[in-house]
């Protein structure tokens, strides 16, 4: 197998395993991800293990814009059992780049 193949199979195999694994622990991962800032912004964001290109990736966090705060900062994914309807409204309401 070329080298730039198993390089994408792998990336591939790393990302379903981390989807996973985050939904198992009850984080709702992918394209409307609600996440939390440092400063308490929830807002959804695309977040997909493995894959950025807008945030540099620290494992169970990453460091991007805050769509709602616009400031650079931490963002942690937010289980979803622990979020009420309001919650999932306003996030819902601030949605930032749709690209992971």
């Amino acid at each position: 197998m070329p080298r730039p193949l198993k390089v994408l199979v792998a990336t591939v195999a790393v990302a379903a395993g981390g989807m996973a694994a985050g939904r198992a622990l009850g984080y709702r991962l992918g394209l409307h991800t609600v996440v939390r800032c440092r400063r308490g912004h929830l807002f959804e964001t695309v977040w997909i293990p493995a894959v950025k290109l807008k945030a540099l990736d620290l494992g169970v966090a990453r460091i991007q814009r805050c769509p709602m705060g616009h400031h650079v900062s931490l963002v942690v994914p937010v289980k979803e059992r622990s979020l009420s309807s309001a919650d999932r409204a306003e996030a819902s309401r601030h949605r930032d780049l749709r690209v992971p």
